[in-house]
């Protein structure tokens, strides 16, 4: 049972990766999923959600507009658009999976049932 993340890479400033969070093991289709980052030196960061009742998304306020969560529970995957990179966004980023949370718990990072593994993100200046 585990979570995996992928996609990340490096990308010029203003440019746009996606990132993908395959769940194995068990299915998404019950859990709320969230995308965390962090970066060196800096404390975890929540960076969005989507909730597995309605599909409805929230996003931190330094992402908000720029990043984009989905999901495809046929695929068992979530993913993480992020548009219009900035070098702030430089951070280890990954997934993780709460059976039938809202957002607000989510965003707390509390009891989470699962935790994948991340991947770099890097933006260059």
């Amino acid at each position: 049972v585990q979570l995996q993340a992928s996609g990340g890479g490096l990308v010029q400033a203003g440019g746009s990766l996606r990132l993908s969070c395959v769940a194995s093991g068990f299915t998404l289709d019950y859990y709320a999923i969230g995308w965390f980052r962090q970066a060196p030196g800096k404390e975890r960061e929540w960076v969005s959600c989507i909730r597995a009742s309605d599909g409805s998304t929230d996003y931190a306020d330094s992402v908000k507009g720029r990043f984009t969560i989905s999901r495809d529970n046929a695929k068992n995957t979530a993913y993480l658009q992020m548009n219009s990179l900035k070098p702030e966004d430089t951070a280890f980023y990954y997934c993780a999976a709460d059976l039938a949370s809202p957002c607000i718990v989510v965003k707390a990072a509390v009891g989470m049932d699962y935790w994948g593994k991340g991947t770099q993100v890097t933006v260059s200046s």
